[in-house]
């Protein structure tokens, strides 16, 4: 026989005003080779009879299913009470729908089958193996899972409110490190040549049981480029020419003249105040910034990852088109040349960290002996505050 010419049928109730009880198929012909049997064996059950009895013979005690099998729960329970055997609960709930990506297997697998994305563990990835990846804490996970709780009603999960709980755990839990994503070099003049210095760093300010650690400090620096600029307009506090700000940890530091090739700024020479050592002056003094910072003869290079939001609008498979379409050409930016402090260099794939002042990050597993690969995980800024407080807000006025 042909495919689905003969089917085995339930004999129920043809007038039954649920369709799924209207003498349904149990069993039908498909000339597929099963992976297992090979093509010895060409009767296979349909979804709603295995279904049932599966999970009897599995011993499940709750089958858990979306809003859309829930008019197959008669079905389900009348096949497992006409076979009286040991019989399992379905119960229904609502499918998790996050903003910016898409829940869908199906959808999931067309974007790692055609290359959108660089498999299942891809950090963009709404999948367990995804999340790992980009180094989101599994007790994060789990706290958003309790918060969104379980529901019998339809809704979208703001992306924003995943991200909140990731960084609530990680400020908790992350120990802190300097690295520079955009470098631009620094010579401080009035520091000897041959002198290099371990400043006290602080691991973690929320844990003191986390203690400190010893970062070098020499005459050439690198720092991040968006913390300079030649020409500062009036509310920018960094380093401008002229300018005194705190390095992290260590002195304050003015610079006193801008090395250009062309339009571009390619090193700045600045001075410390060699009285300032932790980042105090001793006449009181105030700044109105702290910059980061690492020192050149002692960084390490690292390739950083940089992944946001895979979709450009908030429901991309809701819009009646490709949801491919809107997929976001910024959700993966490489940078190439970054400098890290050297106590990094110990971490080991999967390890989480803060980078201090530019978000938390974790090491990839393409990582190798002297090529370090760091996956951004989150920014430091929480949008979902942001949200929040604008919906209270809202509804205050």
């Amino acid at each position: 026989f042909a495919d689905g010419e003969k089917v085995l049928r339930a004999k129920i109730d043809m007038s039954h005003p649920n369709m799924n009880m209207r003498d349904p198929v149990m069993y039908r012909i498909i000339h597929a080779s099963h992976y297992r049997t090979g093509d010895r064996w060409c009767i296979y059950p349909t979804y709603d009879w295995a279904h049932g009895l599966e999970d009897s013979i599995e011993g499940i005690t709750h089958s858990i299913c979306t809003l859309e099998f829930e008019n197959h729960r008669p079905l389900y329970d009348w096949f497992l009470d006409e076979l009286g055997v040991y019989h399992p609960q379905q119960i229904e709930f609502a499918r998790l729908n996050m903003t910016y990506t898409v829940m869908s297997k199906r959808m999931l697998k067309e974007l790692v089958e055609e290359g959108y994305v660089k498999g299942w563990d891809d950090p963009r990835m709404p999948t367990i193996s995804g999340m790992r990846r980009r180094g989101y804490p599994p007790a994060a996970i789990r706290e958003f899972c309790n918060r969104i709780g379980v529901s019998k009603v339809n809704s979208i999960i703001p992306f924003e409110f995943l991200e909140h709980c990731v960084r609530e755990e990680l400020n908790k839990t992350a120990p802190r490190f300097m690295g520079v994503l955009n470098p631009l070099k620094v010579v401080i003049e009035n520091y000897p040549e041959d002198r290099v210095e371990e400043m006290e760093a602080i691991n973690n300010p929320e844990d003191p049981s986390a203690g400190t650690r010893k970062v070098p400090f020499s005459k050439v620096l690198y720092i991040e480029r968006d913390d300079f600029m030649e020409n500062p307009p009036k509310k920018f506090y960094r380093l401008a020419p002229g300018r005194e700000v705190r390095l992290r940890y260590a002195y304050l530091v003015t610079c006193e003249d801008v090395i250009k090739k062309g339009d571009e700024v390619v090193e700045l020479r600045c001075t410390v105040d060699p009285e300032s050592r932790g980042g105090n002056a001793p006449d009181g003094r105030k700044v109105k910034s702290t910059i980061h910072w690492v020192s050149a003869a002692h960084a390490i290079n690292a390739e950083v990852r940089l992944y946001d939001k895979l979709f450009t609008v908030e429901e991309p498979a809701s819009k009646g088109t490709d949801f491919k379409e809107f997929l976001n050409p910024d959700s993966l930016k490489v940078l190439k040349s970054c400098k890290v402090e050297p106590s990094v260099k110990n971490l080991k794939p999967f390890d989480r960290f803060q980078f201090e002042r530019l978000g938390y990050f974790c090491i990839d597993p393409d990582s190798s002996p002297g090529n370090l690969v760091i996956n951004r995980t989150v920014k430091l800024r929480d949008t979902w505050e942001k949200i929040r407080m604008k919906e209270k807000n809202k509804f205050r006025n």
